[in-house]
């Protein structure tokens, strides 16, 4: 998410502002200010007739906060301002974008509000404005700010859907990672097959019908998968490079072979191709440890990298298949304490055991990551209020119970604070965990060793344990 504009698109907003003469935008910037509740009810309306766009919209929730948001973006977009808060402006605009590629909302319907909008405002301007030179100028300067807010979201989202992109890409690899040796293994057996198979056919003396190495099962394997898996490793570039030389000309040499002395030579070099072929296969492979970037090293639970990524996968599935998701924001209680009393090492088995623990209270769909330091979070597959606060009224009390050893044959005791919240229809991820952190923040105010639940109607609101 940029945090700052570059200098350039604030300029470029600066001078579209003062394109118009004064009196234009001084009269678009108040009625922007005054028809910006009516623009921004005629958009929501217009907007929830697109069944797509519906998905989005529908939750009475959303339409409470966008509906003063979209007015107080409209009013803002057309208000005088200085460079610096120009540089806001456009900051927030591509803030925007962002948004709406993690909530993965298509570019097309954001540019169909757009053209609502214009079409709406154009409407108003010429129902209210009787000076026909200051509605032709004001409805063409009101078109190119918002033209020119559409293409700041625009080139954010791009760069975002991207990113998102590669991160859904890197999760679905890591999520057969587990499998990743077998698969080594059982790809190095076929490609031993084939050779086995070729000094097989070789050796019976019969019509040679040599099998090419691209359509043996290793080979099928490799361009149908292997190659789309590690695509981007230069690796599979050079696999492909001594395939290709093993089937267009070492094969024909076999065959072409009119001396033994002339093919034992040949078989020779295709031994040693195929050991190269061994040798990039298991550089491929080697990629998968990569994967393990997206385990925190010392917990080998997941860490914040796939986040984003499971998140907007499970708003996407509760969508669509009307299902609820819940979230436990975990925090260790006066963890400090611990690496004070004990040593950092202390403190490290002590995360170790209790993420043994926590992984083994959770099922196999729900997701576990640690945040960083103490925090972690669990998400709760298929689980509403009451049975997110069951699970983790069992987690708080096991790990209550638990005893911790400690490098020195030492133990300790500890307690955890947990904040709940259930996905409520909104499909921005960030909502979710902001009442769940805000329901830890309580819990943890509340005295520690307890559950709040985030209230439905106010982010970290009411709750218990």
């Amino acid at each position: 998410m940029p945090q700052h504009a570059p200098p350039h698109l604030a300029r470029e907003w600066h001078e579209l502002l003062h394109a118009a003469s004064p009196a234009v935008v001084a009269r678009i910037g108040a009625l922007a200010q005054q028809e910006s509740a009516l623009l921004a009810t005629y958009f929501y309306a217009s907007m929830l007739e697109d069944a797509v766009a519906a998905q989005f919209l529908s939750h009475d929730r959303v339409q409470q906060h966008l509906h003063p948001a979209m007015q107080r973006w409209i009013a803002s977009l057309f208000s005088m301002q200085d460079e610096d808060a120009l540089r806001q402006q456009v900051a927030v605009q591509r803030r925007i974008g962002d948004i709406h590629a993690r909530i993965d909302i298509p570019v097309a319907l954001v540019l169909r509000g757009a053209r609502a909008l214009k079409a709406r405002f154009s409407q108003r301007l010429s129902e209210i404005e009787s000076d026909e030179l200051i509605r032709a100028q004001g409805m063409r300067f009101f078109a190119g700010v918002i033209d020119f807010a559409m293409e700041l979201m625009s080139g954010a989202y791009a760069s975002a859907h991207e990113r998102n992109a590669r991160s859904d890409e890197a999760f679905r690899l890591f999520s057969v990672a587990q499998s990743a040796g077998t698969e080594r293994e059982r790809q190095r057996a076929a490609l031993l097959d084939w050779e086995n198979q070729l000094m097989f056919e070789l050796a019976a003396n019969q019509d040679l019908r040599l099998e090419r190495l691209a359509d043996s099962g290793f080979g099928l394997w490799f361009r149908h998968k292997g190659i789309h898996a590690f695509q981007g490793s230069s690796d599979v570039e050079q696999l492909q490079l001594v395939m290709s030389h093993i089937d267009e000309h070492l094969l024909p040499a076999v065959t072409a072979a009119t001396s033994s002395t002339q093919r034992i030579h040949v078989l020779r070099d295709i031994r040693e191709h195929a050991r190269a072929v061994r040798f990039h296969l298991d550089a491929l492979f080697e990629h998968a440890s990569e994967l393990e970037s997206g385990r925190d090293a010392l917990t080998r639970l997941l860490n914040r990298k796939f986040l984003p990524v499971v998140l907007n996968k499970e708003i996407i599935y509760a969508r669509r298949h009307k299902r609820s998701f819940a979230v436990l924001a975990i925090d260790i209680d006066h963890f400090k304490r611990i690496n004070d009393t004990f040593g950092h090492e202390a403190g490290d088995h002590v995360l170790q055991q209790l993420a043994m623990l926590m992984n083994n209270s959770s099922r196999g769909g729900d997701f576990l990551f640690r945040l960083g330091g103490e925090e972690f979070l669990l998400l709760l597959v298929d689980s509403d209020e009451d049975a997110a606060f069951r699970v983790a009224e069992i987690l708080r009390g096991r790990i209550a119970n638990e005893t911790f050893v400690l490098p020195d044959q030492g133990s300790t005791k500890l307690t955890i604070s947990i904040g709940l919240a259930v996905h409520d229809g909104h499909p921005d991820q960030a909502h979710l965990l902001r009442r769940a952190d805000a329901a830890l923040y309580r819990a943890k105010q509340g005295g520690r060793d307890r559950i709040c639940v985030a209230s439905s109607d106010q982010p970290g609101e009411a709750a218990s344990a």
